[in-house]
């Protein structure tokens, strides 16, 4: 056979990169491809209801497509919606105000309250009544248990002095925030906590490298900073990929960028572009083929 004929429509066309094309292609499930070509239809904003709607399936089949997908790295499967859990006040919101003899109160009538104090104060040395009623506030008012207050306080402690030098301490109004934050989390066990602690560690060990191809040094990224570099290890990019992303913002801006870079980055997350070689291919322009020009001698020109 010589070949195919394709007959391609000029309009709304849909793209695929090469490095999706080939996970399509070694996946083999030919139910996956349709689905990924009528979500590209549609922009990835179709309901299942639709998508089942236009392809004439059952949902079950369409499930199944969304599997195979997702075990490809080329959707995420959306998670079941969970019933929302009543909102936290913000830390600056009104709180109740407790009075040194509500403090006394507590720890005489509350021993996990009282052994948790002790050690506080042993980190950060001895607190006053406002510091302890914000202590208490998230004991009481938020639900954080004990073990897991004293996780947060140490956690708190460990990154102020990665930030500001050994020695350092944070202030209660911050070790305030981070409880919010945690609540917010459900960290409401020492277990969940731990997993969080060690989660958030190892994601950490990767900024370093992160650091070094963006020709930072070896400082520690700001908190604006980590916002980008939190967000690269979750879409699963290694360091070679946001080097390559960093010297594209360099040529185009002529200064290092964070957002440019990001933007770089988030677009070949969504075509499914993780490796330099994944990206190498992507960017790599199809070579044009010579025309003749149509002189006289262009016969010649074939054989010298």
């Amino acid at each position: 056979m010589a070949g195919y004929v394709l007959h391609l429509s000029e309009q709304e066309n849909i793209t695929l990169s090469a490095a999706v094309t080939r996970r399509l292609i070694d996946g083999g499930d030919g139910d996956a491809a349709l689905l990924y070509l009528c979500l590209l239809k549609n922009r990835g904003s179709a309901s299942p209801e639709t998508l089942c709607a236009e392809l004439k399936w059952d949902e079950a089949r369409r499930s199944r497509a969304e599997s195979a997908l997702a075990r490809m790295g080329l959707v995420s499967t959306p998670k079941p919606e969970e019933p929302a859990p009543a909102p936290l006040p913000a830390p600056n919101a009104e709180r109740p105000a407790y009075s040194r003899e509500d403090v006394a109160r507590k720890l005489e009538q509350d021993a996990s309250f009282s052994a948790l104090l002790r050690e506080v104060e042993r980190k950060l040395g001895p607190l006053s009544t406002p510091s302890v009623g914000k202590l208490l506030g998230l004991y009481e008012d938020l639900g954080l248990p004990a073990d897991v207050l004293f996780l947060l306080v140490n956690h708190c402690i460990a990154r102020h002095a990665a930030q500001y030098g050994a020695g350092r301490l944070p202030t209660m109004r911050r070790i305030e925030q981070e409880g919010y934050v945690w609540a917010r989390k459900g960290l409401l066990s020492s277990t969940s906590a731990n997993d969080y602690l060690n989660a958030l560690h190892a994601r950490e060990q990767k900024y370093p490298a992160y650091m070094a191809v963006l020709q930072l040094g070896e400082r520690k990224p700001s908190p604006s900073e980590e916002k980008y570099l939190s967000a690269w290890v979750d879409m699963g990019f290694p360091a070679e990929t946001v080097a390559l992303a960093y010297d594209k913002t360099v040529l185009r801006c002529h200064e290092f960028k964070w957002a440019y870079c990001n933007g770089i980055l988030k677009r070949w997350h969504e075509k499914g572009l993780h490796t330099p070689a994944e990206t190498a291919a992507e960017n790599a322009a199809p070579k044009k083929e010579e025309k003749p020009s149509g002189g006289k001698n262009d016969w010649m020109k074939q054989y010298l």
